[in-house]
């Protein structure tokens, strides 16, 4: 295997920068930049220097030996002065090795999973937690990062295969006496798993929208303060306000942490009759979205004001808090009246639904575990037939395996790795 090399921290001026050096040839280059002894693991203060003895740097060197590394491999990190000039130069020094080459983006993390240090749950993990921009995003990276969707999965998996070899027992000794019916073990096993492969599903949206945002909507008629409200919460003036009814056309996205929740609010058209026909476009994306939205602000006296079909959970607050005598339950973007009542209120809805979060947080999971579960209702279908039927039922149990091996990149993944990795950056 080539001996890779890349800058493993951000681009650009810094205090420190990190030069990661991963393979088999890792400690050898280490010796031509040091012309140092580099048997021994650790970290020591050493002078680098370029191929006609030129002095670059002074850096911290840490030394690994495989497999305890990252990667799985030996590897050396160069802690440099975080200089352009001295990074250029400590890579161009390393790049005129031929027994080296530049790291693709991803291929270190890519070696760790080949080399059984990650799993491919990890490897997202690890994913989601360098794009990770709330707490909660974060707290659901590193536990996904600490391998407890691979548990999961491993525990699923070691069930159904005892169930397997139960059903293989019969089939292959089926001319013999069984001394024991396996049908009820079998059959609590996979009721086990099942129960907890459904509980998994239902929850996996919430935990998807932890990781991509959730997405509220404010909705109300023309003119009652949607976009000026829009513009409190951001703090800026993320929408153009106006006296006039139908300013807004296209929805405005906001993004925001709100009590380490990622948050989209969303500002749209006005809610009305209209012949125009660029604003009845406008109305239209607005009602689209409000529906798939995760929560609904309704700026309006009563959700009945709105021809919008009012769900659990959404919000109704009267406009334009400033203009009125009677100011409880309203709001006002103008004065900023109520804002904080409400981003509280919002927080406390996703909270509470962020709590029921699972573990499995991607699409991609989400397929695997629903191809599971479909393979195991048909073996409890089929098992119910007894002996006729335990090759099928043999051959569902199988499916279902590599359905739960595929979470964890045993399997079926070969086309998702590139993909995959090429979303990380090149030190990474």
């Amino acid at each position: 295997m080539d001996t890779i090399f890349a800058l493993a921290s951000a681009q650009g001026k810094a205090g420190v920068a990190v030069v990661r050096i991963s393979g088999p040839r890792a400690h050898d280059s280490l010796s031509l930049l040091t012309q140092q002894d580099t048997t021994n693991r650790g970290m020591r203060l050493c002078s680098l220097y370029d191929m006609q003895g030129q002095h670059l740097d002074d850096a911290l060197v840490l030394i690994f030996f495989a497999p305890a590394s990252f990667t799985g491999e030996d590897v050396v990190e160069l802690h440099l002065h975080g200089s352009v000039a001295v990074v250029t130069a400590v890579l161009r020094t390393l790049g005129k090795n031929d027994d080296l080459r530049l790291a693709e983006p991803g291929e270190f993390t890519r070696r760790a999973m080949e080399n059984g240090k990650l799993d491919l749950s990890q490897v997202e993990g690890l994913a989601d937690l360098i794009d990770a921009e709330t707490e909660s995003q974060r707290r659901q990276a590193q536990e996904v990062l600490s391998g407890r969707l691979g548990d999961l999965a491993e525990r699923w998996r070691v069930d159904l295969i005892r169930a397997a070899s139960l059903i293989e027992a019969v089939i292959d000794f089926a001319d013999e006496d069984i001394p024991t019916d396996v049908t009820p073990e079998v059959t609590a096993l996979l009721e086990k798993v099942l129960a907890e492969l459904v509980a998994e599903t239902d929850v996996i949206h919430i935990a998807e929208r932890i990781r991509s945002g959730f997405e509220v909507a404010i909705v109300g008629a023309p003119n009652v303060g949607k976009s000026t409200l829009l513009n409190a919460l951001a703090g800026r003036e993320a929408a153009i306000t106006s006296e006039y009814a139908g300013t807004t056309r296209d929805v405005i996205e906001v993004r925001m942490d709100l009590s380490g929740l990622a948050v989209t609010f969303l500002d749209t058209a006005g809610l009305r009759e209209t012949t125009d026909a660029v604003e009845k476009m406008g109305i239209s994306l607005a009602r689209s979205r409000a529906d798939r939205a995760d929560l609904r602000v309704f700026l309006a006296e009563t959700a009945l004001d709105l021809d919008v079909p009012f769900r659990d959970g959404d919000i109704v607050v009267r406009p334009k808090a400033d203009l009125r005598e009677n100011r409880s339950n309203s709001v006002s973007g103008m004065t900023g009246e109520g804002v904080t009542d409400l981003i509280e209120q919002i927080s406390e809805v996703l909270k509470y639904r962020s709590a029921n979060a699972g573990v499995a947080t991607r699409e991609r999971h989400r397929i695997a575990i629903e191809r599971a579960q479909i393979s195991l209702e048909l073996a409890q279908s089929l098992l119910s037939a007894q002996s006729e039927q335990y090759e099928l039922v043999a051959e569902e149990l199988r499916r279902a395996i590599r359905a739960l091996e595929s979470l964890v990149g045993r399997v079926d993944v070969e086309n998702l790795l590139d993909e995959i990795f090429a979303s990380f950056c090149l030190g990474k």
